[in-house]
């Protein structure tokens, strides 16, 4: 799946997916808890999805920086549902879903401290011991830091280097994080493990004042975001790329231009092979332009 591009099966498009119209994503993302368990007709739209595209899992509520233990009746069901559905990734938010077994509905910060870093390391090298799959985990956009100790990059970093996972890489999240806590994009993107990128994340936001964005998934990515895209795949080899949308569903076509705008800034660099609606294949030579390693074929 390297180099290509997917979304993520929302019930509300799933009958565009499914029946390819319109929307033709090369691979669908699952959020393991809406699936979990369903039976009649999702249980079926679930199967056919399986059996039409490869698949990968974003979950919501892991909570690997809460204080109570890990909810392991929880995880001993996804594992069934990630080998059932024969995900190749599954990722997490670096972020906290719970408190006292409360579910909150809100990624909520980790404090960037030391102690934050062992009682996270700890929690994600457990569920991927017991899941027997690494774990990427996903910078997360956030509204205000929480008696920081450290840069947000040192935390991150800190933490993919001593658990052993991989990130999900949010492109969308940092251009968020940076605008709002005033640091360079780039730079932040610069100083990341690139190398342990699982697949990356592109979405929309809102700016709802002028000095501040509000992370939404419900609109269009903006040009900005593209071109922080584009900057950062220029440093990495080809990964898996998924367009995020959580609402407002009712330009189908809308999205679908998107899919392709990510397409066509990925054949600039990356070298892509892209089956078209009639089974043909299409590809693209990256332009030249500096890589840090070699591009890799896709197939």
């Amino acid at each position: 799946m390297n180099g290509k591009v997917g979304i993520g099966l929302r019930r509300d498009i799933s009958k565009e997916i499914l029946e390819s119209t319109v929307l033709k994503p090369n691979f669908l993302e699952f959020a393991p808890e809406n699936w979990m368990g369903m039976g009649g007709y999702w249980n079926r739209i679930r199967k056919e999805a399986v059996e039409k595209y490869p698949v990968t899992c974003h979950g919501l509520s892991l909570s690997l920086g809460s204080p109570e233990e890990l909810d392991w009746d929880f995880i001993r069901e996804l594992k069934v549902f990630l080998d059932e559905n024969q995900s190749s990734i599954f990722s997490e938010h670096l972020s906290y879903t719970k408190s006292r077994n409360a579910h909150l509905y809100d990624l909520l910060p980790i404090p960037f401290r030391k102690d934050a870093v062992d009682h996270v390391v700890d929690r994600i090298k457990r569920v991927q011991d017991f899941l027997e799959r690494p774990l990427a985990i996903e910078n997360v956009s956030y509204y205000t830091p929480v008696a920081a100790e450290m840069t947000e990059i040192d935390f991150v970093n800190e933490i993919v280097e001593k658990a052993g996972c991989k990130l999900l890489l949010d492109v969308n999240n940092v251009y968020v994080n940076a605008f709002n806590h005033k640091y360079d994009a780039r730079e932040f993107i610069g100083k990341l493990p690139l190398d342990r990128v699982a697949y990356i994340h592109m979405a929309g936001h809102e700016q709802v004042a002028p000095d501040l964005i509000i992370d939404t998934h419900g609109q269009p990515i903006i040009d900005p975001v593209y071109e922080l895209f584009e900057w950062t795949i220029q440093k990495m080899d080809p990964v898996p790329v998924l367009l995020e949308r959580d609402y407002n569903f009712n330009e189908i076509e809308q999205l679908q231009s998107e899919l392709d705008h990510l397409k066509s800034i990925i054949k600039t660099h990356w070298k892509v092979t892209y089956e078209s609606p009639e089974g043909k294949t299409s590809s693209a030579e990256p332009s030249g332009v500096h890589m840090a390693t070699e591009n890799k074929d896709i197939t």
